[in-house]
């Protein structure tokens, strides 16, 4: 039998895996929350759960092991509650930005995607070319913090017992849109193109030398690049000055992704991404997720436009999967044959499972995959 990590690399790559790897989705803490009302048991990890449920070998689940290394500003912010009113926090939170947040959550709820959470965005820290003066000076790629004492050492063992070796970090749009705000990047890139130059050319300088640092160490199987740069049915910003302001850095990752010996460079985008794809092409990115439906994304249209370019991950209609029954069986096998008869496809939720999908549903819909990719 084929390791996980080969199973996974030649599902990705094209070629000919013994069997798909499993990967219905991620449940975030609400949904898990539902499922523990519903039957999933405490203490326990859902997904060897519904395994053993259904009678699929462990070996099964794609599981990616995430090195620890930090991307992120250091020192952070301290975060501070800066008002409570009408059932809400006002926070400077880790990243500098003034943030509201209803105070069913707390501030940790701004740093990691632990549950489905509103946010208000009130200010960002990079207003002015002075503020961006200040704020490169937390980006030491040197800086030792940023890599766990034990992060080389976890890998080696995660490596072993079969887990996929993942880095991920932040693409230029997200990055400087965490710096300087959404609406405030979009206006720098029209009436202030040189500072947005400025800002991704170091933004791709400080990765390329963080890939440096880390990849003569390890080398991953998987390279994740976050960008979510997208509407319901569009790009956020045109092909053009995605091609202008973010291409550049691309163009100097991923042959230095791919000289280190990692062979899939997947790029995260929630949104519309058909014009974005050929852009990720062109610059040798091979794999995108999570392909959200509900955002017009046609996984098969997107396989007939281009071809054995792209692979993808994911691309399951999440409100499919809360119906459920005949629905949810019509729309994958719709879908999940036409791209294994191809390759590069491991599907999955086109998002964070939410909690309207029930664990009979994920079940349901875990056992459907495993049918059909060979574990059952």
């Amino acid at each position: 039998m084929a390791t996980q990590r080969e199973r996974y690399r030649n599902t990705i790559l094209f070629n000919n895996p013994d069997r798909i790897p499993l990967h219905p989705g991620h449940p975030r803490e609400s949904t898990l929350a539902a499922w523990k009302r519903q039957g999933l048991p405490e203490n326990v990890d859902y997904m060897d759960t519904a395994l053993d449920e259904l009678g699929i070998d462990r070996r099964a689940a794609l599981r990616f092991h995430s090195l620890n290394v930090s991307f992120k500003l250091f020192p952070e912010f301290e975060q501070v509650i800066l008002e409570h009113r009408n059932g809400h926090y006002v926070i400077r939170d880790w990243s500098g930005a003034i943030t509201e947040i209803s105070d069913q959550y707390d501030a940790s709820y701004l740093k990691t995607a632990k549950d489905f959470v509103t946010r208000k965005w009130h200010s960002f820290p990079v207003k002015t070319k002075a503020d961006w003066e200040v704020m490169k000076t937390r980006y030491d790629p040197k800086e030792k913090a940023r890599i766990a004492r034990d992060a080389y050492a976890k890998c080696a063992d995660m490596a072993a017992q079969d887990h996929v070796i993942s880095l991920s970090f932040n693409g230029i749009f997200w990055q400087l849109r965490e710096w300087c705000g959404f609406e405030n990047l979009c206006l720098l890139m029209a009436d202030d193109p040189q500072l947005v130059h400025e800002m991704a050319r170091f933004w791709s300088d400080f990765v390329a030398d963080m890939l440096d640092i880390v990849c003569r160490q390890v080398t991953p199987d998987r390279v994740l690049i976050s960008e979510d740069m997208a509407y319901k049915a569009h790009s956020m910003i045109s092909p053009d000055m995605t091609r202008e302001f973010i291409l550049p850095a691309y163009n100097a990752w991923v042959p230095k992704i791919k000289k280190y010996g990692c062979p899939i460079i997947e790029l995260d985008s929630d949104g519309y991404i058909g014009e974005l794809i050929p852009i990720w092409i062109e610059a040798g990115i091979n794999c995108c997720s999570p392909v959200e439906v509900a955002a017009h994304c046609d996984i098969l249209a997107f396989r007939q436009n281009f071809g054995k370019n792209m692979a993808y991950m994911q691309g399951i209609d999440k409100r499919i999967m809360a119906r459920g029954s005949k629905d949810l069986e019509e729309h994958v096998m719709q879908i999940v044959p036409a791209l294994f008869a191809d390759g590069g496809y491991i599907p999955g939720c086109d998002h964070g499972v939410p909690p309207d999908i029930s664990w009979h549903n994920y079940l349901d819909f875990t056992r459907m995959l495993a049918q059909l990719s060979g574990w059952l």
